[in-house]
């Protein structure tokens, strides 16, 4: 079922989208060679129980093996759900990092690709664009759209750049459910799909590859890689589908003020 929000929901959405990206932001600042992935999930964790939030990973998932951290942490071939743990970064790693929290009754959810040190040209592109398709898609969110105008405007670019677009995991309906209808796959055809709708929030989240766009599964049922080792790169942004054009909720700027980075110039984007 899909779940209109009123303003007022939405301006609790807005603050709990905007408590991820101060988390992100927070974690960002120890992002060097050399840390471990578990205690960048420790500082999540702290930062978002201290602003009177819960994460909304922690837990998630069946009873026989839930979700055991705040952040999902995944480096170079893992595309989503890697596990912190001690795993060290090193120099020229890209790790995506996806945080949710959960604040006054609904949840916040988004993800950004970090570099770590010096990445190589082709890494570095291929974070070029997939962050510049997450706003493309994020731009197609307005009322009597359809998903698939969503998902064509990921596929067009990535796959003109020769890019993989994952299709075994997509983006999401987002509110007082983590995962809400409908799904936003990150593929399609223009004016296919569910019609979108004033107030629905979606997470529009692009994973996109060096190489293939099908996946594995690791041993420990949560960590996604791609099947032929290529690197991945994930973002997400949390987005309202408005009549004339989408709102973003989440703030990249909070990050790349302190990463000092920008992965593409949007403000040219057709929206």
């Amino acid at each position: 079922m899909i779940h209109l929000k009123s303003e007022k929901e939405i301006d609790l959405m807005r603050d709990a989208a905007r408590l991820v990206s101060a988390t992100l932001a927070k974690v960002a600042k120890h992002i060097v060679p050399g840390v471990e992935t578990g205690l960048l999930d420790v500082v999540a964790y702290d930062y978002i129980l201290s602003n009177g939030a819960t994460p909304s990973f922690k837990g998630y998932g069946p009873r026989s093996n839930p979700f055991p951290a705040s952040l999902c942490i995944s480096v170079n071939e893992e595309i989503i759900h890697g596990l912190p743990g001690k795993r060290k970064l090193v120099d020229g790693d890209i790790v995506s990092i996806d945080c949710g929290v959960y604040k006054n009754g609904f949840h916040g959810d988004h993800a950004y690709t970090f570099q770590v040190g010096e990445i190589s040209d082709e890494a570095l592109a291929l974070l070029h664009t997939t962050h510049e398709a997450t706003y493309r898609a994020a731009y197609k969110a307005i009322h009597g759209n359809k998903t698939g105008d969503i998902g064509f405007a990921v596929q067009d670019l990535c796959e003109s750049k020769g890019y993989g677009v994952v299709r075994d995991f997509t983006g999401h309906g987002l509110g007082k459910s983590l995962h809400e209808d409908p799904s936003v796959p990150n593929y399609g055809k223009t004016g296919k799909g569910v019609r979108l709708r004033s107030g629905m929030v979606l997470a529009i989240e692009p994973m996109i590859t060096l190489g293939t766009h099908k996946v594995k599964m690791l041993n420990d049922g949560w960590t996604v890689i791609t099947a032929d080792n290529s690197l991945a790169a994930h973002f997400e942004h949390d987005v309202v589908v408005r009549e004339n054009e989408s709102e973003i909720l989440s703030d990249y700027s909070l990050i790349e003020e302190v990463t000092k980075l920008e992965y593409s110039n949007v403000s040219f984007l057709n929206k």
